[in-house]
Formats: structure tokens, sequence, C-alpha cells
């Protein structure tokens, strides 16, 4: 990541999807759900995420596929 990542999110609604997934995605969709709220706050100053729709693209199969290039 571009900077430091930030903390996992404490709502309801990051911890009731999470809880709806199964154990072997839910690093990959903590991975995620901190990509995203860090690229959020960067260009948009305010990290809103929508953790359903997070949830299903690992539950869709995403996955990081590489590590991420420096620009």
């Amino acid at each position: 990541m571009s900077g430091d990542r930030l903390e996992l999110p404490t709502s309801v609604a990051y911890r009731e999807t999470r809880a709806e997934l199964p154990d072997e995605l839910r690093p990959v969709y903590d991975d995620l759900v901190q990509w995203y709220r860090y690229f959020a706050a960067f260009h948009y100053s305010h990290p809103f995420v929508s953790y359903k729709i997070l949830a299903d693209l690992v539950r869709e199969g995403w996955r990081m596929s590489e590590s991420p290039r420096e620009k």
C-alpha cells in the first residue's frame, strides 16, 4: 500500500458482513476493506465503504494477484 494501512473498521455493518463470510475468506475480505478504505480516504478524504459489495467481490473470487506497483 502506498501509505499506512487504515485500521479495520469497528462498525456493525462491517462486523455483520464479515461474520457472513466463511472463515477462509475473512482475511481476503479484511485486506480488500483496508485497501479500499485507504484509497477512498486518499482520493475523497472519506473512507466510505460498502462492505456488502466488497464481500460479494470476495465471494466471486477477488484476490490480489500481485504485489502493488510503485508509481
